[in-house]
């Protein structure tokens, strides 16, 4: 298969590669980092390929509205990610979420697409395209809905996990990370790199079974932006974060719709997503901002030492003052 991008109207590929079709499983690696900077794009391409497998993670920005230009020829399983943040009137702690992210998992025979980029907002566009080969010897999971996708498959029909987007979690936005600055090399590069696809696409599963499995009619377009703004809400005020109740009222949304739709729709009750927000800024400030214990549990929001520390120990399995190093 060949895999293929470049900006509307410009020549020069921002990527060209063919890639083997065959699955081969000890077959080595090769890395590629790329960085473009003329006008109207600024961007730094990480790629990964092998036989039956390419990958990108690339950042962009622009500075006027543009077009992306995509092409696969021959079947291919892709596993895309876009995420994105606008910069522009907000601090650099708001600017650091990357809150508008979607995913998605499509089997194309061959494709031809185009996306619009708007100026002033930064990107990261995350693709795994396998092979078919590829893809049926690395993933082997049980499910009704990736049965289906193989099944349609197997007849070479475009299908999809999914007819919308979804949110890209936080377990999601994790692994990409752990691909992205994996440090080995050779055989255990490739060993790591198998294992987080597969993780990835589990993860990615996971959600739009949960998202599909009590019907289409309980999550409807016009509660998505709610559901949105719940989250939003949350990232701000985890360390005091409202009630069900009150966040409902502030978003305009029924309790019953909140809760579950929140589940469905992010993978994530909201008592464990603010627990994950909690737990995260926790690490971070131990490790990044060499704060003691003590500071880091009230900035997170435990009035106790006792609760922070058996709270971290409960999500990450040590102690807080463990992690250091």
């Amino acid at each position: 298969m060949i895999v293929s991008a470049r900006i509307e109207h410009h020549q020069d590929y921002l990527f060209k590669e063919e890639i083997p079709d065959k699955y081969i499983p000890d077959h080595r690696l090769s890395e590629k980092v790329l960085s473009i900077k003329e006008t109207p794009a600024d961007i730094q391409n990480y790629q990964l390929s092998t036989n039956g497998l390419f990958l990108i993670y690339s950042e962009m920005r622009f500075e006027k509205p543009t077009r992306i230009l995509t092409e696969i020829n021959g079947e291919a399983v892709t596993s895309q990610f876009i995420l994105s943040k606008e910069t522009n009137g907000l601090n650099r702690k708001q600017a650091s979420r990357y809150g508008h992210s979607r995913h998605n998992i499509r089997y194309i025979p061959s494709s031809k697409q185009a996306y619009e980029i708007k100026k002033d907002i930064d990107f990261i566009y995350f693709m795994i395209v396998l092979s078919k080969d590829y893809y049926l010897n690395l993933v082997d999971l049980y499910s009704p809905l990736h049965e289906h996708f193989v099944q349609e498959m197997q007849k070479g029909k475009t299908t999809s996990f999914g007819k919308q987007d979804l949110y890209a979690t936080p377990e999601m936005r994790h692994t990409i990370e752990a691909i992205r600055s994996s440090k080995q090399e050779g055989e255990l590069k490739r060993l790591f790199t198998d294992a987080r696809i597969t993780e990835l696409i589990l993860y990615q599963l996971e959600q739009f079974s949960l998202f599909m499995e009590t019907g289409k009619d309980d999550l409807i377009e016009r509660d998505i932006p709610r559901l949105e703004e719940a989250r939003e809400i949350l990232e701000q005020q985890y360390m005091a974060p409202p009630t069900h109740k009150q966040l409902s009222k502030m978003v305009l949304l029924n309790e019953f719709k909140l809760r579950n739709g929140f589940k469905k729709y992010f993978g994530s009750t909201i008592y464990d997503y603010i627990t994950r927000l909690r737990m995260e800024n926790a690490k971070r400030m131990i490790i990044e901002e060499r704060k003691n214990m003590y500071e880091v549990g009230i900035h997170v929001g435990f009035k106790h030492q006792a609760s922070f520390t058996n709270a971290f120990k409960k999500y990450y399995g040590i102690l807080p003052s463990d992690i250091r190093f």
